[in-house]
């Protein structure tokens, strides 16, 4: 024994090219106390022909000084044994086969720990697997010493055995010799069609052994196993992030490298994975190949499939740790989580604004770049998200999905359905961080915090203008296209936004669903409760930023600021005369058009707007609630108030462009230009005689 061995190391060390693998052969040497051992012709002579690396010709080295010069075999090791030999000679090497029906006894020969238990076992030393072929074990040790033998003509990549290198070739072969009986689908090897055609048979073998769920693969198992164990093997060596399964880690670190292996033969887009490459190729083909047993609905993804499920089974498995809210799948309650922790990991590339979703991010990153690629059927119209699209596609069908169950009012978005019940519930979660005011839904909240930042990031590509939020500049645009969608269905008269058409609306129901909650007044819209509102606490936010003069609402603060500016954007079109507010010309017109549509209930007298209908109605009740701070006399309206209040401060804004003379209000300045111009409106009915006033 000894002599074969120092034979054998010096025919390595003289040829190493024409020796085959030192190490899984001494070891296999040392298994023959116990072990019934095999060698077949055709495998000694494949493996004597293979070169021997350095590492190899290190272990040769090492195990011949396993066996000293002085170490004595019995004389009797054949009887012992009760071995025959057989003898093979192989270029010049003595391979000897030993037989044996007994667990050898000499101790002084490293040994393994297999008993006899009828067939040929052969133990790999390494992990003491036991494998029923020597070529098995040939192919399984190859995996403890990383050897790689059979390599990729194209590419380079190598394989542990033949078969893996034969179906690896078949990518770039294009060639799927395997087809799905059923549907026909093609693969790449034996053992994906055996799982693809589960689909069909409904069969899941593999069965969890915590939680009792099943899979269709032996790898789907491993992989959901990690979940209980929470082992995340697979460690990036770039941001330490841990995965649990290879793909997940090889489709993350393309993420550093920037690499995009599949591209699409469609639109030329890359992808990092297969997987994805393939869901996205289904945006092409429209295929949708999963599809829901209970409602036959069909999905593009697999994950789409599962998510959508659990709508009918109503579960929700996945459970915040911090509020206990659960969700129906990981993302959402991943994105959730994000609420509490305060993360926003996805950064705008431009304005540098992040967000909690990969998704919010590509939505808003189309504000800089202007793409709205989902586009109405049926008028053409454009948006950015599909969302949105598909909220605007009720309007066109009419649909409301969505019925709160307290007023059973329809609404067509899940959202709009949510916002509103906070009506009946009094619900306001979503509290300014800077003033603490509060609000019924986060966009709303949004919306406010902007009014302390002065952030406007929905620019109009039109005049560059500037806006706090979308539906405020959608709103805008519509003045430069002139487009008008919603008509009201009792006078068919147009408007730009369904806000304006709902609060239209109100005047032919009456409807006033908004109560102040001090005087229980009621307003039709919400707006203007708001502003009512201010009344009661004495709010008012909205500061000039040229005389600091302050204002309960905005729109009013737009109004005053044109003062300063002198802006009349609102012209008339009969007369061309223009005014600071859309309200005051909509009042000015009634005078071309003779509409008098607000009628005193006590006197019948008709009034142009509603302001004067109110002033005046406070001739029946007496009410003057406007008093002066400086004598306590108290006005009908606020306009005479404020002239009034001209008395004690001396001041007198009003002045005439020819004679520079000054007046406390507006209209004695016109009484007064017309002693310049001569204009004598005011004609008697009998005689035909003119006055100026």
């Amino acid at each position: 024994m000894r002599n074969f061995i120092q034979e054998r190391s010096r025919l390595h060390v003289r040829n190493a090219r024409n020796v085959l693998n030192q190490k899984e052969y001494s070891k296999s040497l040392k298994m023959s106390a116990g072990v019934i051992f095999e060698e077949s012709v055709s495998y000694v002579e494949e493996n004597l022909m293979k070169p021997l690396s350095v590492k190899q010709e290190e272990i040769i080295k090492e195990e011949t000084l396993d066996f000293p010069e002085n170490q004595k075999e019995p004389e009797n090791f054949d009887l012992l044994h009760g071995t025959v030999q057989k003898k093979y000679l192989y270029s010049d090497i003595l391979v000897e086969s030993h037989f044996t029906n007994s667990v050898s006894c000499w101790s002084e020969l490293p040994q393994t720990h297999t008993a006899h238990i009828g067939t040929k076992t052969y133990q790999c030393p390494e992990s003491e697997e036991c494998l029923s072929t020597n070529a098995s074990l040939s192919i399984h040790r190859r995996g403890h010493i990383e050897q790689k033998t059979f390599a990729c003509s194209e590419c380079g990549k190598c394989f542990s055995t033949k078969g893996n290198l034969t179906v690896h070739g078949r990518i770039h072969t294009g060639v799927k010799p395997f087809a799905c009986s059923e549907c026909g689908k093609c693969f790449k090897s034996k053992g994906n069609l055996t799982e693809h055609e589960r689909i069909h048979t409904g069969e899941k073998p593999f069965a969890c052994s915590e939680c009792d769920k099943c899979f269709k693969s032996k790898g789907e198992l491993t992989k959901h196993e990690t979940i209980h164990t929470g082992e995340k093997p697979f460690v990036c060596s770039e941001c330490d992030k841990c995965f649990r399964t290879k793909t997940d880690f090889t489709k993350h670190q393309r993420i550093h490298t920037g690499e995009n292996l599949f591209v699409c033969s469609e639109c030329g887009k890359c992808f990092k994975s297969k997987g994805n490459l393939t869901e996205h190729e289904r945006i092409h083909t429209g295929e949708k190949p999963f599809a829901c047993s209970e409602c036959e609905k069909c999905f593009k993804l697999k994950g789409a499939l599962t998510k959508h499920e659990t709508i009918h089974t109503g579960e929700k498995p996945f459970v915040c740790s911090e509020c206990d809210k659960c969700f129906r799948t990981k993302t959402h309650l991943t994105t959730h989580q994000r609420i509490h922790t305060g993360e926003n990991p996805f950064a705008c590339s431009e304005c540098g604004k992040c967000f909690k979703t990969k998704g919010n991010l590509t939505e808003h990153e189309r504000i800089h770049t202007g793409e709205k690629p989902f586009a109405c059927s049926e008028c053409g119209k454009c948006f950015r998200t599909k969302s949105n699209l598909i909220e605007h596609e009720k309007i066109h069908t009419g649909a409301k999905p969505f019925a709160c169950s307290k007023c059973k009012k329809c609404f067509k978005t899940k959202k709009e359905l949510t916002v509103h019940e906070t009506i009946h519930t009094g619900e306001k979660p979503f509290a300014c961080s800077e003033c603490e005011k509060c609000f019924k839904s986060k966009s709303n909240l949004t919306a406010h915090e902007r009014i302390h930042t002065g952030e406007k990031p929905f620019p109009c590509s039109e005049c560059d203008k500037c806006f706090k939020s979308t539906g405020v500049l959608t709103k805008h645009e519509t003045i430069h296209t002139g487009e008008k969608l919603f008509a009201c269905s009792e006078c068919e008269k147009c408007f730009r936004s369904k806000g304006e058409l709902t609060r239209h609306e109100r005047i032919h129901t009456g409807v006033k669903p908004f109560a102040c909650s001090e005087c229980t007044k009621l307003f039709k819209s919400k707006g203007a409760l708001t502003t009512h509102e201010t009344i009661h606490t004495g709010e008012k936010p909205f500061a000039c930023s040229e005389c600091e003069k302050c204002f309960r609402s905005k729109g009013e603060l737009n109004v005053h600021e044109r003062i300063h500016t002198e802006e009349r954007p609102f012209a008339c079109s009969e007369c061309e005369k223009c005014f600071r507010s859309k309200g005051k010309l909509t009042v000015h017109e009634r005078i071309h058009t003779g509409v008098k549509s607000f009628a005193c209930s006590e006197c019948e007298k008709c009034f142009r707007s509603k302001g004067e209908l109110t002033v005046h109605e406070r001739i029946h009740t007496e009410e003057k609630p406007f008093a002066c701070p400086e004598c306590e006399k108290c006005f009908r309206s606020k306009g005479k108030l404020t002239v009034h209040g001209r008395i004690h401060t001396e001041e007198k804004p009003f002045a005439c462009p020819e004679c520079e003379k000054c007046f406390r209000s507006k209209d004695k300045l016109i009484v007064h230009e017309r002693i310049h111009t001569g204009e004598k409106p005011f004609a008697c009915s009998e005689c035909k005689k003119c006055f100026i006033t």
